[in-house]
């Protein structure tokens, strides 16, 4: 595996590679790996010639200074994981070759897909995501880019992203990795001490318990019952919803038929975790 710091110097040899026909497939990371992240070098590696990894912290996606000065760094260990599943390339720049001097902000038309769930609770995310996203794409031009669907409503803003800037690049969304009892794999989950990653399947029943008992109908009584089973077992709730799988129009009324996605994101303590569910 090759490791790259220098934008340029990773671009330039990106760009010698596609002009010989390889084609490049691209996992953007925050580093802290699991086998979620691991899935997603290898659905890269079976489609693409090359196959780049990058990890990067990003400060302008955070609108918590404790969440971001708390995440975990497991750099070292990254490394080693992306090595032995076969990474080609690992991008590992520093906050100041992403967003140099020079480096102008751009504000991204989001539509609703700003105001709402993550939007509402996390005001500036998304620009912050769309930011490092779209200067990620330029600098290694890849023409497959992989996410997860953990972060749903993240992986249609990235699509919009795609969309506005007009970049030649196919988005591959992929199934969540869960733990054997359920779990979503989340970096985040390493913040867990051994109590609070027992607690933690409860998000997991939450989703099940709405997938189980969802019907025809009016929606509100549903999603107060997880928000309740989810609060007793000493969650602070910012949000249990159904949306529409594809719009992510919150939905309070549902007719059996157009694909919904639930959706839930809750503190367990001083940690925020999320979730989601396809039916």
């Amino acid at each position: 595996m090759i490791i790259f710091k220098s934008p340029s110097s990773l671009n330039n040899y990106l760009i010698k590679k596609k002009s010989i026909g390889k084609t490049i497939g691209f996992v953007p990371t925050m580093g802290a790996l699991h086998q979620g992240h691991i899935s997603l070098i290898d659905t890269a590696k079976k489609a693409n010639h090359i196959t780049v990894g990058s990890i990067f912290v990003n400060p302008t996606q955070f609108t918590n200074t404790v969440d971001y000065e708390k995440y975990p760094i497991t750099t070292d260990q990254d490394i080693n994981l992306l090595e032995a599943c076969g990474c080609d390339i690992l991008f590992l720049p520093s906050k100041a070759e992403v967003y140099p001097k020079d480096h102008h902000i751009i504000h991204y038309d989001l539509g609703d897909l700003e105001n709402v769930l993550e939007g509402k609770y996390r005001p500036g995310h998304f620009q912050g995501v769309s930011q490092v996203v779209h200067r990620l794409l330029e600098i290694v031009i890849p023409h497959d880019l992989y996410v997860g669907q953990k972060d749903y409503q993240q992986c249609m803003v990235i699509k919009r992203l795609v969309e506005l800037t007009g970049l030649h690049v196919n988005v591959h969304i992929q199934h969540t990795v869960r733990e054997n009892d359920g779990l979503a794999m989340s970096s985040r989950n390493l913040r867990l001490n051994s109590t609070e990653r027992n607690e933690a399947i409860k998000i997991y029943e939450a989703l099940n318990m709405v997938k189980e008992e969802i019907f025809p109908g009016e929606l509100n009584n549903l999603k107060n019952k997880a928000v309740t089973f989810l609060t007793e077992n000493k969650f602070k709730v910012d949000y249990v919803e159904i949306a529409d799988a594809h719009t992510l129009k919150l939905m309070d009324h549902w007719d059996g038929k157009r694909e919904v996605v639930i959706l839930v994101a809750a503190y367990l303590n001083e940690i925020r975790l999320i979730d989601n569910m396809v039916l």
